[in-house]
Formats: C-alpha cells, sequence, structure tokens
C-alpha cells in the first residue's frame, strides 16, 4: 500500500517508518479488503498531517502479535502526527456520512470497520488533538499460527 501512495507521500514530504515483528501471524480474508483498510487509514493520515505546519511529517506502521478478545490476534496500527480529534468527536469517527475532513464523505473510515469486522477483527482509534491520531485494527490469527 506505501507503493500506491509513495508519490503522495514524496509530495507532502511525509516520512514512514514501519515497525513489523519478525513473527507476525497470519490471518485469514479477503485481501483486496483489508488492503483497502490499511489504504484508507494511511490516506486519512496523509490528510491529517497535510493540514499541518511546520511540524513533523511522520506516519508509523507497526504490526504485531497482540490479543482479540483473549484469542491471539495481528494488530497493525497507523499513527500520524497530525491534527487528531477531540475526545468528544471519537464516537462519531466511525458514522456513515460523519467527516471531519472539509472535502471528506464520511464513508471511509465506517467501510473500513465494515471491512475489519466482517474478518472478525476490531477497528478502533486514539487521539491526543494537535499532536496526531492512532488508528488500530486487530483481526484473528489462522489456526494453528499462535507459537
Amino acid at each position: 500500500m506505501l507503493t500506491l501512495e509513495r508519490h503522495e507521500l514524496a509530495e507532502r514530504r511525509i516520512t514512514v517508518r514501519t515497525e513489523l515483528a519478525d513473527d507476525l501471524p497470519r490471518v485469514s480474508g479477503d485481501r483486496i479488503q483489508l488492503q483497502q483498510v490499511l489504504l484508507n487509514l494511511i490516506r486519512n493520515g496523509i490528510e491529517a498531517m497535510s493540514a499541518m505546519e511546520d511540524k513533523r511529517c511522520v506516519m508509523v506502521i507497526r504490526g504485531q502479535r497482540s490479543e482479540l478478545d483473549g484469542n491471539p490476534a495481528l494488530l497493525v496500527t497507523v499513527q500520524d502526527f497530525g491534527c487528531g480529534f477531540l475526545e468528544e468527536d471519537a464516537h462519531r469517527l466511525f458514522e456513515a456520512f460523519y467527516t471531519t475532513k472539509p472535502r471528506g464523505m464520511g464513508m471511509g473510515l465506517r467501510i473500513s470497520r465494515s471491512i475489519v469486522e466482517a474478518h472478525g477483527g476490531r477497528l478502533w482509534a486514539t487521539s491526543r488533538p494537535g499532536t496526531g491520531a492512532t488508528f488500530l485494527f486487530a483481526l484473528p490469527v489462522l489456526d494453528g499460527n499462535v507459537s
């Protein structure tokens, strides 16, 4: 997904740091749909940081082992250092047609959450207004892939 956004990242002078664990578990799912989730989170981060002036433009993408409802899971994190969102807006981020962007449709996060949930996972966000947002999704791992 970073290859698809390479030009946009370079144009906006955003550095991407990936932190992927060596022992990432395998998950089962529709590759295209899961790529769409990651692409949407990356694009949202790019847009959030584009509005910031004189700020370090770094996006961090992490992949690591985790748990989801007490079961082994893969956790993917996309962290930007943009404007973040207000705590009172957190519950609305995933609503259809709700957007914090001037030209947004308010469907990307809703669709992304639907895709993740259809794969048995969970998508959520945290923020520190003025210092960025972090979007996280966890997907259950394939059986037998928990070592």
